[in-house]
């Protein structure tokens, strides 16, 4: 296996780093492997966690929305024969 020094990190990217490492238990070293092997497409994207800040403007509904939905659309529920006549 190879190994390689990056130069010239900043302040805010060193911190940034060492946040995520602590965040996930893992060493920098592992840290920095995993977001190379992620942002190069070797080790898919795990799942957004931030689903639930955007579900009011992707149409998501809670049971009371749709209950108010189809109290809303009941007599469309029912055929009356003297439409097809």
């Amino acid at each position: 296996m190879k190994s390689m020094t990056i130069h010239g990190i900043d302040d805010q990217l060193a911190e940034l780093i060492k946040s995520k490492a602590n965040q996930e238990g893992l060493s920098i070293n592992k840290t920095i492997k995993k977001l190379l092997e992620t942002s190069l497409g070797i080790r898919p994207r795990p799942p957004q966690k931030n689903i639930d800040e955007f579900s009011e403007f992707c149409g998501v509904w809670d049971g009371r929305d749709l209950r108010e939905f189809e109290e809303a659309i009941s007599d469309t529920e029912t055929v009356d024969p003297g439409d097809w006549q």
